[in-house]
């Protein structure tokens, strides 16, 4: 069971004085989280001033350093449209980079994600295809790019853990009826983040956590980093199959 890590997302260092910005800071959480147990990173660049990036320079700065730090370890980027709203803006960014991370997002609720998957894959990279709710999912399974994508990152954005999970059966129907049969991670956000997990462990999926993801442990108390995240999540894998049999 893949354990993704997450590690910054959008969130800045008054939300949490461990997040990481820089190349280096991202190359030590990945080097903390893969020790932890997680077999996959995803992070969001940043630009100098700490904001969010698509600049070439920035996103071969962060992937070098993360791909220094664990050699052999997959990890992709964020290609969010709020990083860079313009959907063409965004594709002209992307089709810049000249390093590249094993995989990137697409998320096809937003404008423009069918073409950004195709740059994406023309250039080598492995699409990681974010899915958070009916509409999206109907447009990914419509693009006919399924077979080509490494794995569906179902992310429900809703705040009720009861929607949201409604939210995950309603993507998988649509994924079952079109014979989507890629691997899936599943991860909520916030207060929906550890009953999530719990979820996707249940079903035998592979999950996210991390910092984007939510910045406390399942009894409230802040975790120190992103790896103290991911070996709660390890620990509930191993819980879970001890449980089981397994």
């Amino acid at each position: 069971m893949l354990i993704e890590a997450a590690l910054n997302g959008g969130r800045t260092r008054s939300e949490h004085p461990a997040i990481p910005c820089t190349p280096q800071e991202l190359a030590a959480a990945a080097t903390e989280a893969v020790a932890a147990g997680a077999g996959a990173m995803h992070f969001h660049v940043r630009s100098g001033d700490g904001r969010e990036s698509l600049d070439a320079d920035n996103v071969g700065a962060a992937v070098k350093a993360v791909r220094t730090a664990v050699p052999g370890v997959p990890f992709g980027a964020s290609t969010g449209a709020w990083i860079l709203a313009n959907a063409e803006a965004r594709h002209e960014a992307v089709s810049r980079w000249k390093v590249f991370p094993d995989f990137a997002g697409a998320n096809f609720n937003e404008e423009g994600a069918k073409e950004l998957a195709e740059l994406m894959l023309s250039r080598g990279m492995g699409v990681e295809v974010g899915l958070s709710d009916v509409h999206g999912t109907e447009l990914f399974v419509a693009s006919g790019l399924a077979p080509r994508c490494l794995r569906v990152l179902i992310e429900p954005m809703e705040e009720s853990l009861v929607r949201a999970l409604w939210m995950v059966d309603s993507i998988e129907t649509v994924l079952r009826r079109a014979r989507v049969t890629l691997p899936r991670v599943l991860h909520g956000m916030e207060q929906t983040a550890w009953p999530i997990l719990d979820e996707a462990v249940a079903r035998g999926y592979d999950l996210r956590i991390g910092f984007e993801d939510v910045l406390t442990l399942p009894d409230g108390s802040l975790a120190a980093s992103n790896a103290a995240l991911v070996a709660e999540a390890a620990r509930r894998i191993e819980h879970r199959s001890k449980s089981s049999g397994a």
